[in-house]
């Protein structure tokens, strides 16, 4: 994953936060994408175990969901809009992210 696939998942994190909804932590992703109320997911490298978030890629391929990997849960609490670190996110609803969440499809979908 590069660092700008990176960056432009934790931007349209930030967006969705603030125009519209997010979902945070593991139990809570799981839920939005066996649900298929996910559009983006991304969780973060440096969970241990790592067991706590190795169904999300798999589940999110399976649903057809962009999945991406970001450094830390420190990054992607921030990108939450939490104080504390965070394993997972799930964008349920785009907002303003929407075309954030094409470009990226779009990208991950050409590999």
């Amino acid at each position: 994953m590069t660092d700008e696939l990176q960056e432009r998942a934790l931007e349209a994190i930030e967006t969705a936060k603030a125009t519209g909804k997010i979902k945070k932590g593991t139990n809570e992703v799981t839920k939005a994408l066996e649900k298929g109320q996910a559009k983006l997911v991304a969780y973060a490298k440096d969970i241990t175990p790592k067991e706590i978030i190795m169904h999300i890629p798999l589940l999110a391929e399976e649903k057809g969901v962009v999945c991406v990997e970001v450094g830390s849960k420190e990054e992607l609490g921030a990108a939450a809009g939490l104080d504390v670190p965070t394993s997972s996110v799930a964008i349920v609803v785009e907002g303003d992210a929407k075309k954030i969440i094409e470009q990226l499809n779009s990208e991950l979908l050409k590999k």
